[in-house]
């Protein structure tokens, strides 16, 4: 297991921890790497009235895979940092019958560099976020987009 996938595995035993809705969704990591996060939670922990996955449990886990994205980031290059989400616009597109996971990406115009410049010019930065749950068709279930700030702990 590369050093990126102990960080992430890592991260996950964090969230897990110091987040209780994060154990009781019973969220697992499925994949990592420097561009995609992906986080998992089976349905039912889940469910919601109707049988499929609540609403409020697919904007948690794309919010909670967003920031793991940006918290893994600043890890890599040595930032201590609290990231906390500014802003997210939500869409719910179908309903999720199963298993599910959300998968975040920086947004298209959004680049490591300029955050990390601003970051170490300013002690704070901003960065968009792109994440979704896949649905059943190949289009997305739920789509999350996200502004991550984080700030330089004193």
């Amino acid at each position: 297991m590369n050093p990126s996938n102990n960080a992430a595995h890592d991260l996950v035993g964090f969230i897990r921890d110091k987040i209780p809705l994060a154990r009781a969704m019973d969220l697992e990591l499925l994949a990592h790497n420097d561009e995609l996060l992906i986080l998992g939670a089976p349905l039912a922990p889940n469910v919601n009235d109707k049988g499929c996955a609540f609403g409020g449990s697919l904007v948690s886990l794309m919010t909670l895979c967003g920031w793991g994205l940006v918290e893994l980031a600043l890890r890599k290059q040595g930032h201590d940092c609290d990231v906390f989400v500014g802003e997210s616009t939500v869409r719910y597109l179908q309903p999720v019958w199963a298993d599910f996971r959300a998968e975040a990406r920086l947004a298209e115009d959004a680049d490591w560099a300029g955050f990390f410049a601003t970051l170490q010019a300013r002690g704070r930065a901003r960065i968009e976020v792109s994440c979704h749950v896949p649905g059943t068709d190949g289009l997305p279930a739920a789509t999350l987009t996200a502004r991550f700030v984080a700030k330089r702990r004193d």
